[in-house]
């Protein structure tokens, strides 16, 4: 049931601010305070002409595995608090030929960044990594790894 309120959560996030991640379909597969695992079905609207996954929803998908528990971190502040991604680097290993999960076993860190920024005015970045597995082809082999370096800023504070 958690999986599926956070879903609609990130699905609602998606409508109002960011319309491209609802168009993904982006589903909650687990979560907890170490690890978060984002599914993105391949499907008509993600796959491009060589049925595999197309690139824009690979970075959809990376961006979503870190930022998703750091947007609920920010809503339960109740402070204003902005993220943006300051650089994203990502290496292809494999196709990514069916529903792709992107996990990210760095959520304490992702945690921490957003803490540190309730109290501190600066700007706040820490780089962290991921990486995306297709289940239905080898749930262990990954098809993507990815780094993005999280910035957030409180503007609640005055600098």
């Amino acid at each position: 049931m958690k999986n599926l309120k956070f879903t609609a959560f990130i699905n609602l996030y998606g409508l109002v601010k960011i319309p491209l991640v609802l168009f993904c379909s982006p589903r909650v597969i687990e979560m907890n305070d170490k690890k978060f695992v984002l599914k993105i079905p391949l499907n008509f609207r993600t796959k491009n002409h060589l049925n595999s996954m197309y690139f824009g929803a690979l970075g959809i998908g990376a961006e979503l595995s870190l930022v998703a528990p750091a947007v609920a971190a920010i809503a339960e502040s109740k402070q204003k608090i902005d993220f943006v991604f300051k650089d994203f680097k990502a290496e292809f290993l494999k196709r990514a030929d069916g529903d792709v999960h992107f996990i990210c076993e760095e959520i304490e860190h992702v945690l921490a960044v957003i803490d540190e920024a309730k109290t501190n005015p600066a700007r706040v970045e820490r780089k962290m990594k991921g990486y995306a597995v297709v289940p239905s082809k080898n749930p262990t082999e990954p098809v993507m790894t990815y780094e993005l370096t999280l910035s957030v800023r409180n503007r609640s504070l005055k600098s």
